[in-house]
């Protein structure tokens, strides 16, 4: 089994206490689509900087609150 990736995200759980808001919604406001927000969310894809803090933006909390480093070997 692969290790997990070493970022992480809380973008289900931001969206879930943002009035339920869909992935549609927030791709819509990032400029993205709704298949890259999915693959950002389930950590299949990691996010541009630029994406990343757009994404924060949205939620109104900080680039950290969103997206969560796990050092390797930790």
């Amino acid at each position: 089994m692969p290790p997990p990736p070493p970022i992480s995200n809380s973008i289900r759980r931001l969206r879930f206490d943002h009035d339920e808001m869909t992935q549609q919604q927030l791709a819509d406001l990032i400029g993205m689509t709704r298949q890259t927000v999915a693959a950002i969310e389930q950590n299949k894809y990691s996010p541009s900087l630029e994406a990343a803090f757009r994404i924060a933006e949205v939620f109104g909390v900080e680039i950290g609150d969103v997206f969560q480093w796990k050092k390797s070997g930790a």
